[in-house]
């Protein structure tokens, strides 16, 4: 029997399989119970072009007094920001990566606003 975190991992490789084909820069998302963590990868997987996280000092302070960072307006600061990231790095079309986690909360909110700062998915 898989444990939870394996079921994850095992839907997360799937994913970067199909993505590996496509030839494209990948988005990737991680979610912990306090942070948010995106990160644009290029095209063959080399190196990471632009990243961004709730865990970020400048990130922390404009959430406010508490920093919380495990939530959906979080999410989509940070999918504003590694939309625009991307972009300053020359990189307009991506495919999403959620990693093994459902596209639903976060996840979603993340995807939602980096589509709307310009990001193709």
């Amino acid at each position: 029997m898989l444990t939870k975190k394996e079921q994850r991992l095992r839907r997360a490789r799937q994913t970067r399989i199909r993505i590996a084909t496509q030839g494209v820069a990948r988005l990737t998302v991680n979610r912990t119970n306090l942070h948010i963590y995106a990160s644009v990868i290029s095209e063959d997987g080399s190196k990471v072009v632009a990243c961004a996280s709730t865990a970020q000092p400048d990130v922390r302070k404009s959430l406010g007094a508490s920093g919380k960072g495990g939530n959906t307006a979080a999410a989509q600061i940070i999918g504003k920001m590694i939309a625009e990231k991307a972009k300053a790095a020359g990189i307009e079309k991506v495919a999403f990566d959620r990693s093994g986690f459902a596209y639903h909360g976060r996840v979603k909110a993340l995807a939602d606003a980096a589509r709307e700062a310009g990001l193709q998915f």
